[in-house]
């Protein structure tokens, strides 16, 4: 790696990765090449993902072959099937694909969503037991059950059959399901553990849509891929890797929420005032509002959006997850103030952790803020609400330390009671006289995982150019690696040789809006967004920089305003 800048204004140093790629190789080429992507059929593989070209073969998939008879079976014989998903949108489009497959096949299917508040996540005997009073003969989890062992134990008492489909790291010991499709299995051997819930249940429809047609009762392939706008909201919204299979899902699933195919999308789409879709609107704008039901009281509505086909109940349900979602958003900023006063308390003792409580926060904005203050503080966070002798909380991390294998070891240490995740992101549960002795935990452990070192202020930069090449040409060659999403960020950019003209704030005062020159005698205009208050804005502010000859980091992006089109600089720092 080398330094392109030591420390910045923001007291961060920008690193690049060292290259040898010669004159003949294009901005995006090399940027490809410093992700990993140095081969020029990985290269046309990447920038022209079809699901095609990265499907598999769904029985690659550990107990896939077992899953499917049973569904199948239970279908053909007309038994009740029960879908159990998950309160946020992997779950719910997790359930939405289902049902409406379910239906299509002319099975008899009912859904169950547990709430965050009531229930929490996963399985519970009480859902279960609710789900074999109303005549059921199989549950399908989706997004859950694989920590489910008591609860799959209790399910099969009752005589009911269980099929598992799940995304998330086991326990040491497998539930005893009938079957268990789960990529992260120990003794699964696809290499696609880097999928949503959602993209495995789509897998396990592939493979079960396959198992029917053979009976004579399956639907066509076109109707799944209707289902692909789903796939791409739920991995989106579960901030899953846009690589390999994700990225062909999320791509296709773009093309087809084009289509406007699913009723409830296209009025929250409309309430939302989202006139074009993107990862960035499925992930800001879509995601938060059907997430917003399930964080303050039921995902059943958001459910229901996705399912509907009815105009009147799809504006009613799309306008009641808006203001769900200004209530979070209300409650969230409430509790984000307090938990940056505890969290500087933290960082002040320098730990290279951070976990920070509080006594009943809701705790449908506990994963929201764990995520702010990971970016705040680049440190993993885990955030926490304390009600009744009991502490629940999520954690969010940094790259290079697995948040989720941390929560496991800690609960099969005993330090917590209940727990689960990826390496992005957990959720957990504890007594909260563990509350100590989970701090402890978590600070050793990611310890551990850093080498005993704090994570360095770095930023890591995809390419370096002169500010005068910051064209519409060069967005449009940025935009083929579209879609841009975890795994695949917006490239980040160090623009060098601009020299500082005028600056102002915009919006509500938190906004910069300005210009620098080129070498090239151009003028790039620039936005940065909350930038105001800062150091960056500061000095952007300051009349004395004005004419300053400077370095600007961030991402390169098409701007429309009144009809035209032109290349403008979304700034996140600067350095002189």
């Amino acid at each position: 790696m080398r330094k392109i800048v030591e420390k910045s204004v923001l007291g961060k140093a920008w690193v690049v990765a060292d290259d040898n790629f010669g004159d003949n190789v294009t901005l995006v080429e090399k940027i490809l090449n410093r992700r990993g992507i140095n081969t020029e059929a990985d290269r046309n593989l990447f920038l022209n993902p079809s699901i095609k070209e990265y499907m598999p073969d769904p029985f690659v998939l550990q107990d896939m072959d077992v899953a499917v008879r049973l569904i199948a079976d239970a279908v053909q014989n007309k038994q009740k099937i029960a879908i159990y998903g998950d309160y946020d949108v992997d779950g719910i489009t997790s359930t939405a694909i289902m049902v409406k497959y379910m239906r299509a096949v002319g099975a008899d299917v009912i859904w169950h969503l547990p709430t965050r508040e009531g229930e929490g996540y996963g399985l519970n005997d009480e859902a279960i037991q609710e789900i074999a009073n109303a005549g059921a003969d199989l549950i399908i989890t989706v997004d859950c059950g694989i920590s489910g062992n008591k609860e799959i134990d209790f399910a099969k008492s009752l005589g009911l059959k269980v099929v598992v489909t799940d995304h998330h790291s086991p326990d040491s010991q497998l539930p005893d399901a009938n079957a268990i499709v789960n990529p992260k299995r120990n003794d699964d051997t696809s290499g696609l553990t880097y999928l949503a819930g959602v993209g495995v249940a789509f897998l396990t429809l592939v493979a079960l849509n396959r198992e029917m047609k053979s009976r004579g009762l399956g639907i066509d392939n076109s109707e799944l891929m209707g289902y692909m706008d789903l796939v791409a909201l739920g991995t989106v919204c579960d901030t899953m890797p846009l690589v390999g299979l994700n990225r062909a899902f999320v791509t296709t699933g773009l093309k087809v929420f084009g289509l406007q195919q699913n009723l409830g999308l296209r009025v929250l789409m409309e309430v939302a005032g989202i006139k074009k879709v993107s990862v960035y609107a499925i992930g800001f704008a879509l995601g938060p509002r059907l997430n917003a039901a399930g964080r303050l009281d039921s995902a059943g509505p958001a459910l229901d959006l996705l399912l509907t086909d009815n105009p009147l109940i799809a504006r009613d349900l799309a306008e009641k997850l808006h203001q769900m979602n200004q209530e979070r958003i209300d409650i969230q900023n409430a509790i984000m103030l307090r938990a940056i006063e505890l969290a500087d308390n933290c960082c002040a003792s320098g730990k290279c952790s951070l976990f920070v409580c509080g006594d009943n926060w809701h705790g449908g904005v506990m994963g929201i803020i764990a995520g702010r203050l990971k970016d705040k503080y680049n440190l993993p966070s885990c955030v926490a609400t304390r009600s009744d002798g009991v502490v629940n909380g999520s954690g969010r991390s940094i790259a290079g330390v697995d948040l989720g294998k941390i929560i496991h070891d800690a609960l099969a240490a005993g330090v917590i009671s209940e727990g689960g995740g990826h390496a992005a992101a957990a959720g957990f549960s504890l007594p909260v006289e563990q509350e100590q002795a989970f701090c402890e935990f978590l600070e050793k452990a990611v310890k551990e995982q850093l080498n005993g070192e704090m994570p360095a202020p770095e930023v890591l930069v995809d390419a370096e150019l002169d500010a005068g090449g910051a064209t519409m040409r060069l967005v449009k060659s940025l935009m083929e690696m579209e879609p841009f999403g975890q795994g695949n960020p917006e490239p980040m950019l160090v623009l060098h040789g601009a020299v500082l003209r005028g600056v102002t704030t915009m919006g509500n005062g938190a906004h910069l809006r300005g210009t620098v020159a080129t070498s090239t005698g151009g003028q790039l205009p620039f936005v940065g967004f909350n930038l105001v208050g800062t150091k960056v804005g500061d000095f952007l502010l300051d009349d004395e920089n004005t004419n300053t000859k400077i370095m600007l980091l961030g991402r390169l992006k098409e701007n429309e305003y009144n009809g035209r089109v032109n290349a403008q600089f979304f700034l996140e720092d600067v350095a002189i």
